[in-house]
């Protein structure tokens, strides 16, 4: 099973790179979504470190309802799941890849990073320098159209409700 860090906002629009990594990809994948946080400089902080259940309800409930629809959809070959990094440094960064076995990091191409808050740190600064494999899908094209209707009429069809 390959890893795959995705660095995120958690806007539901994030989670269409989850079908472009499952086109471009053939194996088993664990895909976790991450976002990263700077240390604060207040000891309060610090000491409260442990108890950041506080920044999961930066994650709205479509966010987790499109991460189910994706766990059924692909259900024998994705895992998924939700991180958070705490530092700025790229040693601390490479011991977080190294922990997860993280095999490559992704990013949509039309990537733009939005903080969610004041301690969000752009994830580029760090995934650039440590040395992971880095790769940018298009997730437009591998956007999947399910329920479509056609609703084109054939020429001969006009035709004959012409006459």
């Amino acid at each position: 099973m390959k890893t795959v860090l995705v660095p995120t906002d958690f806007n539901v629009e994030s989670t269409k790179i989850i079908d472009a990594l499952m086109q471009s990809q053939h194996e088993k994948l664990n895909i976790i979504f991450l976002h990263a946080f700077k240390l604060s400089d207040s000891v309060t902080d610090m000491l409260m470190l442990n108890y950041r259940s506080r920044d999961y309800e930066n994650i709205s409930d479509e966010f987790y309802a499109q991460l189910n629809h994706y766990k059924a959809k692909y259900a024998d070959r994705l895992n998924l799941g939700i991180e958070y990094f705490y530092g700025s440094t790229v040693v601390a960064f490479k011991n977080f890849l190294e922990a997860l076995e993280v095999a490559c990091i992704a990013y949509p191409k039309a990537y733009n990073f939005k903080p969610i808050n004041k301690y969000s740190i752009d994830p580029k600064f760090l995934t650039g320098r440590s040395g992971c494999e880095t790769m940018e899908l298009d997730i437009i094209e591998h956007e999947v159209n399910e329920n479509l209707i056609e609703t084109k009429m054939h020429e001969r069809t006009l035709q004959n409700t012409n006459v």
